[in-house]
């Protein structure tokens, strides 16, 4: 079970916005771990410690193509007076039986190769004739002529440090180090990591499922013709990419019709893949608010506990939203505002919030950080209401972008930050310092 049900709230109260995600992040539970093959586990977060099982290297190996050599026979070696060494075979990558290097010996050496026993060093095939007694071999004719030298001699024109060229057993990680730690979210380099160190599987907490639609009879799909009063559905598309960015497996359910029934069977239906079910619009006071009309009710009778409180918000936008779990299961679901901007923004300050408290992060939220305000003219808020406007940041400044219109989709995509304006601030005046909600 990933939640319990909200707090029974007066439907006359205005809440704040922090107590709306208070009431969210209270309600909402990290999923159960689970254990998963590596590339399953990508973007999921470790709820446990790894070990190292084994060095990496597990033995020490060359970094070069060239000869594992002693370091008495190549010391003081020269263009003009070289060391010549006798060639006692080929050391591969994966080779398990070793040859033995012995004074005045060298032993070809390919990249990744143990070193052998008896040799000290590896030097580069750049610093020699490649076994052919033609003076130094460079570039693709050095790389070329190391595997493929005839067994003979080598001529070294360099001298070479001990442990030259050689990768150390253990010098990236030792046996018992902690490789990660709990609460690491697994990306490539760590996926990398647990398999070079022999982990098939991991336990983690998985991705949350999280099931988005979007409501309205007038909505049409993307590259359909649109009718009189018809608009295209962006909310479901944006709220998915949202969701997905936050590290969920997202699903977009088409646009439901303003019909209370058809969405309440389609939310049913969708149940069976949810962590979290995210709708947008229905939720305010129209005629046709289905949202409310569909969920208001749901699981009064059948699942106790369970149902979806709508409330008004001191904000804007997003003043209409909704937060309950409906189901057997009490899955989660947040009903935002229809208008783009107003389910945008509540998404990033709710949604994803809950998002990754289901992934079992610790930081939940986007950075914020303080900025000066950098605009043509003061900007003006509601009274009572914490505004969000859409922005743009760089340097410690931030600059309005749009209006404070929440339909303006194409200045929203023109934001990287949420400008703050708090509720008892009417005025702010261009050179002040503000609080910035970073989006990129």
């Amino acid at each position: 079970m990933s939640s319990v049900a909200p707090r029974p709230a007066d439907q006359d109260h205005l809440w704040s916005v922090d107590e709306h995600l208070e009431d969210i992040l209270a309600t909402v539970r990290p999923l159960e771990p689970i254990e998963l093959q590596l590339l399953d586990a990508q973007g999921c977060v470790l709820v446990e410690d790894v070990t190292v099982p084994v060095s990496l290297p597990p033995f020490d190996n060359s970094s070069m193509d060239g000869y594992a050599v002693r370091v008495a026979d190549v010391a003081g070696a020269s263009e003009e007076f070289p060391a010549v060494l006798d060639v006692v075979g080929d050391v591969a990558a994966g080779q398990a039986e070793l040859l033995h290097v012995g004074p005045g010996q060298a032993a070809r050496i390919m990249t990744g190769a143990p070193l052998p026993p008896g040799a000290e060093t590896v030097v580069p095939v750049e610093w020699t004739d490649g076994g052919l007694g033609e003076g130094p071999v460079t570039g693709m004719r050095a790389r070329a002529l190391a595997p493929e030298g005839a067994e003979g001699h080598v001529h070294v024109y360099r001298s070479a440090e001990a442990r030259a060229h050689v990768r150390a057993q253990g010098s990236d990680v030792r046996a018992g180090d902690r490789a990660l730690e709990a609460g690491t979210v697994l990306g490539p380099p760590q996926i990398a990591l647990l398999a070079a160190i022999g982990r098939g599987t991991v336990r983690v907490r998985p991705r949350p499922r999280v099931v988005v639609m979007s409501t309205g009879s007038e909505l049409v799909q993307p590259d359909e013709s649109l009718g009189t009063g018809q608009i295209y559905d962006s909310n479901s598309f944006a709220l998915t990419a949202a969701a997905r960015d936050a590290g969920a497996i997202a699903y977009r359910v088409g646009a439901v019709a303003d019909d209370a029934e058809t969405l309440r069977s389609t939310i049913e239906d969708q149940l069976v893949r949810a962590d979290l079910m995210v709708t947008t619009g229905g939720v305010s006071v129209g005629a046709y608010d289905v949202v409310k009309e569909a969920l208001s009710s749901v699981g009064d009778e059948d699942e106790p506990g369970a149902g979806v409180d709508f409330r008004k918000l001191a904000m804007q936008p997003g003043k209409p939203q909704g937060f309950g779990s409906i189901g057997p299961d009490h899955t989660p679901l947040l009903a935002l505002p229809g208008n783009p901007v107003s389910s945008y923004v509540s998404f990033e300050l709710f949604v994803r919030p809950a998002i990754r408290t289901l992934m079992g992060l610790d930081d939940v939220h986007r950075p914020r950080t303080r900025a000066t305000l950098t605009a043509s003219k003061a900007l003006s808020s509601p009274k009572g209401r914490r505004q969000f406007l859409r922005g743009t940041y760089a340097d410690g400044s931030v600059s309005p972008v749009g209006g404070a219109g929440s339909h303006l989709v194409a200045a929203l995509a023109q934001a990287d930050a949420l400008i703050v304006v708090p509720e008892d601030v009417e005025t702010v005046e261009p050179g002040t310092e503000v609080e910035v909600v970073l989006l990129g």
